[in-house]
């Protein structure tokens, strides 16, 4: 059995954890908060480009007349041969389940899609170290029929959610629209953890390209908070200012909602089916940067989570190490007392 100074030696050491885990815990929802205001800032941009391409649809001729096919190749079909994947993770731990589930996600989209050439773009460094040990880096390129279909990854950013901005979005969105319209892959996943609340997200996996209805997310694959996650990110958020739920903003969303929907007749600067060509790809754009706004928000949120749980943990802990530093005390005590009424006793 440990001796008293071991037990408080350890307590000392619990104590001195419990302060970080509850300090990380506080400085998680801060940065919550903050993740939140930005994805809803973001929404009437989103809401709005989204009206505009819509009304350019309903005045501009999206597919060919003649022959059915659609004039702009982000809207062309093909058959599913070179996929592309978008991982994003965290680029840290400590956040609980957070990475893992995103992983298995990933895994079991791979799954769905055997034999088929897959290239994986990993955002974030959890992310990129796992498919880093499972799967081969290479170079992106064009697979032909003849060629042995296989998994690879093509490409990483890691450190990017510190200071996350628009840019990094655009960027990615230029590379895929670039490929997928000179035909080098055939459709675009992306995998990241939605974030609508605190008490509603759920992992998705996200088909955009190509684009079939804009507007409406096209989800491949998704997986809600179960009951039990629910209440452990309830009990997390209380007395750290995180509301459960989003603010009402139904008067802002009103408001982009009814951005070019009037039913008149516009006069563009370009032709709607040049001006058409030109936003479809920050549609793209805006999709990422919307999913990369959220992953950030849900990271903090499971972080916060895992910090809670840690904090109780310690402190369970702490109560049952003082528990056996007592038990150890009063053992030791009863142990002198013995020896002292025997020495006495044989006087």
């Amino acid at each position: 059995m440990a001796n008293i100074l071991d037990i408080r030696r350890r307590i000392r050491s619990v104590i001195n954890t419990r302060q970080i885990t509850r300090a990380m815990k506080m400085i998680s929802a801060a940065r919550l908060r903050r993740a939140q205001e930005r994805a809803l800032a973001s929404r009437p941009y989103a809401q709005m480009l989204t009206n505009v391409l819509k009304s350019l649809v309903s005045r501009a001729d999206t597919y060919d007349s003649a022959t059915g096919e659609p004039l702009h190749p982000l809207l062309v079909r093909r058959p599913e041969r070179n996929v592309l994947l978008i991982v994003v993770t965290g680029d840290k731990g400590l956040a609980g389940a957070f990475n893992a589930n995103i992983v298995k996600a990933a895994t079991r989209f791979l799954d769905s899609k055997r034999g088929k050439n897959i290239e994986i773009l990993a955002i974030g460094r959890k992310g990129r170290d796992f498919l880093r040990r499972r799967f081969k880096v290479a170079e992106p390129r064009k697979a032909d029929a003849t060629s042995e279909p296989q998994t690879t990854l093509v490409g990483e950013r890691v450190g990017v959610f510190n200071k996350i901005d628009y840019s990094l979005a655009s960027e990615i969105s230029e590379q895929i629209v670039e490929r997928y319209t000179h035909a080098e892959i055939d459709s675009v996943y992306l995998v990241y953890n939605e974030f609508k609340s605190v008490i509603a997200q759920r992992l998705v996996v996200e088909q955009i390209l190509p684009i079939e209805h804009i507007g409406a997310a096209e989800i491949a694959q998704a997986r809600d908070m179960d009951l039990e996650e629910k209440q452990r990110i309830i009990e997390a958020a209380k007395g750290t200012g995180v509301a459960l739920r989003p603010p009402d903003t139904s008067e802002v969303d009103q408001a982009a909602a009814k951005f070019a929907t009037a039913p008149v007749d516009y006069i563009y600067e370009q032709p709607p089916r040049e001006l058409f060509r030109s936003l479809l790809p920050k549609y793209v754009g805006i999709q990422i940067f919307h999913a990369l706004l959220e992953s950030i928000a849900a990271e903090h949120a499971a972080r916060m989570t895992a910090m809670e749980s840690a904090t109780s943990n310690a402190g369970e802990m702490i109560d049952s190490l003082t528990l056996s530093m007592n038990r150890v005390r009063q053992a030791k005590i009863t142990r002198e007392i013995i020896e002292i009424v025997s020495g006495a006793a044989a006087l």
